[in-house]
């Protein structure tokens, strides 16, 4: 049976497009059940409705503390009885009671090689550092920022000319393909906490 993925949203949903065309494949293993988010008319939302897939909008000014916004996250994505839960460029953090349901089974990503440069702006503070090596990085989330186990990681070379614009946009391509390949890894082959640090795909 493929696994059952809930994937929340922000912007465009390029990522999300990627998920959804590599969930066509049947040897994939994993289907997106629907698609959530924090406002409405992104691109993201019409990409799920052209697919037709069930979607959700949570708004934080909606609710009178970030606590209840939680809660009603994750029963909104409780509804769906998703095995993953997948961040796709979802802008908004995810508090105590998000994690208490789905801690070890939320994803996301981050566009620098973690734990390095963790925060909103990871690719202009890697070419601020100088580094000559950037990447992307597919984790677990926790509490922290940035800071939970990593899944997978990729290396992408910072060039001479590079701006922040023109890396960040290499940085998208590994991660798309990163994510797409980590989730399909994740729903096929299964994971396992090996530590509070290490996670290792596969059984």
């Amino acid at each position: 049976m493929n696994a059952r993925l809930v994937v929340l949203v922000s912007g465009e949903g390029t990522n999300l497009q990627a998920l959804i065309d590599a969930c066509e494949d049947e040897d994939y293993g994993a289907t997106v059940v629907a698609v959530g988010a924090d406002r409405d008319g992104t691109g993201a939302l019409d990409r799920a409705a052209r697919h037709d897939i069930p979607t959700f909008t949570r708004k934080v000014r909606d609710f009178t503390s970030r606590a209840d916004w939680d809660q009603a996250l994750a029963d909104d994505c409780q509804r769906y009885r998703p095995d993953l839960v997948v961040s796709a460029g979802f802008m908004k953090l995810v508090g105590k009671r998000f994690l208490g349901v789905f801690g070890g089974r939320f994803l996301n990503t981050h566009p620098a090689l973690l734990p390095s440069f963790p925060g909103m702006h990871g690719v202009r503070d890697a070419l601020d550092y100088g580094v000559k090596v950037t990447g992307c990085t597919v984790f677990l989330v926790d509490e922290g920022t940035d800071s939970g186990p990593v899944l997978a990681q990729a290396a992408v070379e910072v060039l001479d000319d590079d701006d922040e614009a023109t890396l960040h946009e290499r940085i998208k391509v590994s991660e798309r393909k990163l994510l797409v390949d980590t989730v399909g890894r994740m729903a096929r082959e299964g994971w396992t906490a090996e530590s509070a640090r290490k996670v290792r795909l596969g059984q």
